[in-house]
């Protein structure tokens, strides 16, 4: 890929939130020059990532099979990448606030392709999770750079609309990713499946670099360790940040959780679905890509815990219908989880760059770490449920993480209005 041209601003130069009303109305907003570009550029990068992220979830039970381990071992090809991606997350955040936004999203496609490129050719399931741990952290340069870059580049308010895209971008390939594996590894197994993966990553990863434009508003931060401390005690410590860091992750367990399992529940009986059709019923996902690119419009309806809200009722109401035994309802589960999840995680992953007025990609940073933690949770809890309780025992931790997400909601329901109180006071 061709070296970075990104030049950022220097410490002291005019930040975007003390900028002319020139400089402000010079960001990117729909409609205006740039923002198609930008917006496809990091929806491939979207596409690239839950592609990678993913690329094992749908093949766990080819994987099992090949190396004579049950479901909860085989997760750990899941678990790892997302554990090594929540691990790293904040420390590529940090590198992104010294070198920019674009410099380190592409410096982490080359790497994570490159790992992909390797992960089909992997001697055992040590080797395997091991690969896909080092791709998991390669991959944490993307997710809070590209939501630091929308909140600098892109007008306050085109910014959930924008961040929706990037989110439908992880939905698109979350879904190719699961589909095309499932059709590839019917015929020529697990390793040529992550193969193609790999492909299209590395196509995808060029596309994002020569689309992406380069960043007119980033400010270089420090890389000094007290600075950097600082700016996550003071995140930490906003009970706002608090709750929409444990909202994503909630979300992020029941997602996992069903994804990592689902494939091993449809190819067993009642259903005993061939491989092929199994990795077709992630085309659900598509659900997920609309949900998430109008999250603008329902926070606009609903306001923003209205929103989170409904997303987490969907899903609660998507886990109950998939105990059904009967194949359409179980579909017709998978499509309201997926929906809730994506408008949720949408909802959340926006306000998060709303409310951090500095060190926005720290604060998506931490976002995106519990986020990643809830994923690993999700798949490895999820599993071990499954090896327990069946497909009710999965259903069961999922209906546990909804509840936390509707009573961190309410809690922020109850603040909200003893802050209006003492307004009025």
């Amino acid at each position: 890929m061709p070296a970075s041209t990104e030049a950022p601003t220097r410490v002291g130069a005019v930040s975007p939130a003390s900028a002319t009303s020139a400089a402000v109305d010079s960001r990117l907003t729909p409609g205006g020059p740039g923002y198609r570009r930008m917006s496809f550029a990091l929806f491939l990068a979207g596409v690239a990532t839950f592609a990678l992220l993913y690329s094992t979830q749908a093949l766990l039970p080819l994987i099992s099979g090949e190396f004579g381990v049950a479901a909860s071992e085989a997760s750990w090809t899941v678990a790892a990448a997302t554990g090594g991606l929540a691990l790293f997350v904040l420390p590529m955040s940090a590198l992104s606030e010294r070198f920019g936004r674009r410099t380190v999203m592409t410096a982490s496609l080359a790497v994570a392709v490159t790992v992909g490129l390797l992960v089909p050719f992997a001697p055992s399931l040590t080797a395997l999770v091991v690969l896909r741990a080092v791709q998991g952290a390669a991959l944490a340069g993307l997710p809070a750079s590209a939501t630091a870059y929308l909140a600098e580049e892109v007008r306050p308010k085109a910014l959930v609309t924008a961040i929706g895209l990037f989110v439908a971008g992880n939905s698109v390939g979350g879904m190719s990713g699961r589909v095309i594996t499932g059709w590839v590894a019917q015929e020529w197994g697990w390793r040529a499946a992550v193969g193609v993966i790999g492909a299209i990553a590395v196509a995808c990863a060029v596309a994002f670099r020569l689309l992406l434009p380069a960043p007119k508003h980033f400010v270089a931060g420090s890389l000094r360790p007290r600075v950097l401390l600082g700016t996550v005690r003071a995140h930490l410590g906003d009970p706002l940040l608090r709750r929409l860091y444990a909202i994503g992750a909630l979300f992020m367990t029941v997602f996992g959780g069903v994804y990592t399992v689902i494939g091993y529940r449809l190819t067993e009986a009642p259903f005993s679905l061939p491989q092929g059709i199994v990795g077709s019923i992630f085309l659900v996902y598509l659900v997920g890509t609309v949900s998430a690119s109008t999250a603008g419009r329902l926070v606009g309806r609903l306001g923003r815990r209205g929103a989170l809200y409904a997303a987490g009722g969907t899903t609660a109401t998507g886990l109950l219908l998939s105990l059904a035994g009967s194949l359409p309802l179980v579909l017709l589960g998978l499509v309201l989880i997926t929906s809730g999840f994506f408008a949720g995680h949408a909802v959340a992953s926006s306000a998060v760059s709303k409310t951090a007025t500095h060190g926005r990609a720290q604060a998506s940073a931490l976002y995106q770490s519990a986020y990643y933690i809830g994923s690993s949770a999700g798949s490895t809890v999820g599993a071990l449920a499954f090896h327990a309780g069946g497909w009710t025992g999965t259903v069961g931790v999922g209906l546990l993480a909804v509840l936390g997400v509707v009573s961190i909601t309410v809690l922020g329901t109850r603040a909200a209005r003893a802050e209006q109180r003492l307004a009025t006071v």
